[in-house]
């Protein structure tokens, strides 16, 4: 049994390690991410991570982890930014609102697939034209749902969450080792 994570994403590797996993793989698989016409986030996030677990090529008794995060400022996906108008365009529509971070994750164990969204909620303080310029120069925006990671330089405008933080940061890990253990994988090993 190889346990692979379907992620290229640093932050879900450093998240699985404080649950004290170690993948044997890392295989992120390319699929198109495009929201469907009318979708909602939720369901939108549910999909791709469910379509991620599926592209991921594994042996019959492997287990496959992947995880789709996703920024919802009402029924609107913001996605990852373009380029930093497109980054701006988002911190102006979150300034000085709360918004929803919609983790899925889904593992995968053969043709089994347990699945389990998180939503969070997040308040972003009222942002002057300086601090969004001078985050935007840091260019941690960039490959960022919403334009913005929790963990980085952007906690600095986040006075309030409701939810899990590691949800928000990209991997829930209170029910990631829930579906762990539901699918098969050892996670709490007894000392020898």
């Amino acid at each position: 049994m190889a346990f692979i994570l379907g992620s290229g994403s640093p932050r879900r590797l450093d998240l699985l390690a404080q649950l004290g996993v170690q993948p044997d793989t890392i295989s992120a698989p390319d699929i198109d991410e495009t929201p469907h016409k009318g979708e909602l986030p939720l369901r939108y996030c549910a999909r791709i991570a469910r379509e991620k677990v599926h592209a991921v090529q594994a042996a019959p008794d492997d287990i496959v982890l992947c995880a789709d995060t996703t920024v919802a400022l009402g029924r609107r996906i913001l996605g990852k930014p373009e380029d930093a108008g497109q980054a701006a365009e988002f911190l102006l529509a979150l300034s000085g609102r709360r918004h929803r971070v919609i983790t899925s994750v889904a593992v995968r164990r053969g043709d089994r697939v347990l699945q389990r969204d998180v939503v969070s909620q997040v308040k972003v303080k009222r942002l002057s034209d300086m601090e969004i310029n001078a985050y935007l120069a840091t260019g941690d925006w960039q490959g960022k749902a919403g334009a913005y990671a929790i963990q980085g330089p952007a906690g600095a405008f986040i006075p309030w969450i409701s939810g899990s933080f590691t949800g928000i940061v990209g991997l829930p890990l209170a029910e990631t080792a829930g579906l762990l253990q539901g699918i098969g994988y050892p996670l709490y090993r007894e000392a020898s």
